[in-house]
């Protein structure tokens, strides 16, 4: 019998396709030496972002040599040794359209929440406040976002922004994209413009920030900067100094260097509109990836 490893979890219709098709799926999460040992016993392994599959994991199942595939639910496969896992003969690959709608509509979300004051109106109320003068806030329409990264996310997040009257445009890696009604522009220059500025990028390999002291410096003045990528991309000592400051008007995280988060400046700071990393933790998206997840077992094992 096949059997599944779904370390982080699983949709429950996917899991009982999977069951339904005579293979068996455990959910558990394991800590990476527990892994090594654990993966042994599986010929998948299904990870989100939570599960860190790096080279002693692999190694551990090569060298056992049950494991065949690896599927990351969802679109960066950055928590993954990718490339040294292919190199050991295991197949590893994404559900890369499942959850970019979800993720590009908490951006738009988190955009709407720092304009409007929504994420720390709501608590003030609670708290017997009535601030109506200090939340004056500002209108999407007219304003131009900066989207570092157009991939799928990116795309979805410049189609909803062009929906509401915002001036689109986009620096990546790949260059100018043919067929994209969005100005592409240099990196600097998307800083030194964009009133918004959204991040849909992989994490730097090498593990420095994107947007370090320096690059967040370029930025507009008054500008918003919206993360629901990889907490990574971003210097958040950098980020909370130019907060307090005034060079940035706020900033909205739903990706953490460390998660669930610890750094206690990000988690009190006034300005930060923040999200426990649930950018595809909608029911939709859940729902395609473990249908993508199905798919793509099942074409692998019969």
């Amino acid at each position: 019998m096949v059997r599944v490893l779904a370390s982080d979890g699983m949709d429950k219709a996917a899991v009982k396709a999977l069951e339904d098709a005579g293979y068996e799926v455990v959910q558990q999460f394991y800590d990476a030496e527990e892994l090594k040992e654990k993966v042994k016993e599986f010929d998948v392994l299904v990870v989100r972002s939570a599960t860190k599959v790096r080279e002693p994991v692999i190694d551990a199942a090569a060298e056992a040599g049950r494991l065949k595939l690896i599927i990351r639910g969802g679109v960066g496969m950055d928590n993954i040794d990718v490339q040294y896992a292919r190199d050991k003969g295991i197949t590893v690959t994404n559900t890369p359209a499942a959850s970019s709608a979800s993720v590009a509509e908490l951006a738009i979300a988190h955009m709407f929440a720092l304009s409007r004051f929504l994420y720390i109106s709501n608590v003030t109320m609670r708290e017997g406040k009535w601030e109506k003068k200090a939340y004056k806030g500002v209108e999407l329409a007219g304003k131009t976002l900066g989207v570092i990264g157009i991939g799928r996310i990116g795309r979805e997040v410049a189609k909803r922004a062009d929906a509401l009257g915002m001036k689109v445009i986009y620096n990546d890696i790949f260059g100018a994209m043919e067929g994209l009604p969005y100005e592409f522009t240099d990196l600097d220059t998307l800083l030194k413009e964009s009133d918004y500025v959204t991040l849909h990028v992989p994490a730097p390999a090498d593990g420095s920030a994107l947007l370090d002291a320096e690059k967040i410096a370029e930025m507009k003045d008054g500008a918003y900067l919206i993360n629901a990528a990889r907490g990574a991309l971003v210097d958040s000592a950098a980020l909370c100094d130019a907060l307090d400051s005034g060079k940035l008007a706020g900033a909205a995280v739903d990706v953490f260097n460390e998660e669930p988060c610890k750094d206690e400046r990000l988690l009190h700071h006034p300005k930060i509109s923040m999200t426990p990393h649930i950018g595809a933790s909608t029911k939709e998206a859940q729902k395609r990836i473990g249908e993508e997840t199905v798919e793509i077992i099942r074409k692998m094992f019969g």
